[in-house]
């Protein structure tokens, strides 16, 4: 079972980078979207993109980084393309970490993932 406390600071954390990401001129499309395949924190259409968004909240932003592993991120790329499966022709994405550290500050680190 899932902690209560961290899964209630997981999605103020969202929050926190949904409304970034908004400041910046993207348009939410998806929160917690969830695949057979995996989960995607928030999803954001831009200009020319789309930008799946894995969220992370830790006292550093070093700690936050450190607990997105490889399986993790294989599991992001699979949910994105279910996600995308119904758009017609080549799509443009980007994927990328968000952390959040103790006091609500984000750092975006943009394709976090290449």
């Amino acid at each position: 079972m899932v902690n209560q406390s961290s899964y209630y600071k997981g999605i103020a954390a969202e929050d926190i980078v949904a409304d970034h990401y908004k400041r910046l001129g993207y348009v939410l499309k998806e929160t917690r979207f969830k695949s057979a395949h995996g989960e995607i924190d928030l999803i954001f259409m831009g200009q020319r993109e789309w930008v799946f968004v894995e969220v992370k909240c830790s006292k550093t932003f070093d700690t936050a980084a450190a607990r997105i592993l490889p399986r993790q991120i294989q599991r992001i790329y699979a949910a994105a393309q279910d996600y995308l499966s119904d758009m017609a022709g080549d799509v443009d994405c980007r994927f990328d970490a968000a952390l959040v550290d103790k006091v609500g500050r984000v750092e975006v680190i943009e394709n976090a993932f290449l």
